[in-house]
């Protein structure tokens, strides 16, 4: 779950209104934070129809009773749907349990104890997940970590933290490994990564849940967009429900029967 970045008396001192309005009603830090949620709150795409407790749970599912893990940053926690992201509505179409394990700003690149790297190694490895779904964190693309080769071994780079996460998922848990892109937005740094990811898939053996690529998806109307999306990046609950959400389950149904 996301953990709150706490801004001691001395801090918030030091910086001035100006700041401290930034980090609240962007980024939902600090006093003021309440700003950036209420800003969320009144989303149109935000409002009570569009909850997750209106879907019905998926009639025989594969995933049914299971448990699942899913990795990731702002855009698996729900930063700007009130933290309803593809974990919840995972769980709640295929009726499975979930453990959320997002923390937003975050990057898969092995830079810090929040980092994706970072936290898979402090999870309970005693808990038994069928099925581990990541991220594709865009927060790589936006603070222009490097690419990597191919096999370096350096999980600094996003190439390398991609495959240590699938090379400890699997000898960790056993269990299949998935990971997720975002919906195309205008960033030919992280368009760079999609491919590499997918190439590493294909070299490795996991699984992607493809919001990138394909044309149809990505092409709304302005309406829709609005609707669908607080900004280029990060889906509202109705993004997750009625745009994301039906796509990543019609690739996950496709992907676990060719698993058998």
């Amino acid at each position: 779950m996301k953990k709150a970045i706490p801004i001691t008396i001395g801090v918030a001192a030091a910086l001035t209104g100006a700041q401290l309005y930034v980090l609240g009603a962007k980024g939902g830090i600090g006093p003021l934070g309440f700003i950036h949620d209420n800003k969320i709150a009144a989303h149109p795409g935000n409002r009570d129809e569009y909850g997750f407790d209106h879907m019905k749970p998926m009639e025989n599912s594969p995933l049914k009773g299971k448990r699942i893990l899913v990795l990731g940053s702002s855009v698996a926690y729900g930063a700007a749907s009130q933290q309803w992201a593809v974990a919840e509505y995972l769980g709640k179409r295929f009726g499975c349990d979930y453990t959320k394990e997002a923390v937003s700003g975050t990057t898969l690149c092995n830079v810090g104890p929040k980092s994706y790297v970072s936290r898979l190694k402090k999870l309970d490895t005693s808990v038994k997940y069928d099925l581990f779904i990541c991220q594709l964190s865009t927060n790589d693309a936006r603070t222009k970590r490097p690419l990597g080769e191919i096999g370096c071994g350096d999980a600094k780079t996003v190439t390398g933290a991609i495959e240590f996460i699938v090379d400890y998922v699997k000898k960790t848990w056993g269990c299949p490994v998935l990971f997720f892109t975002g919906s195309r937005y205008e960033s030919a740094v992280y368009a760079a990564m999609v491919e590499r990811l997918m190439e590493l898939s294909r070299l490795h053996g996991f699984g992607v849940l493809d919001l990138w690529h394909s044309d149809s998806f990505n092409t709304l109307t302005e309406d829709k967009r609005k609707l669908y999306m607080n900004d280029p990046i990060h889906p509202t609950k109705a993004g997750y429900r009625d745009w994301w959400g039906p796509e990543l389950e019609k690739q996950l149904l496709a992907y676990l029967g060719e698993q058998g």
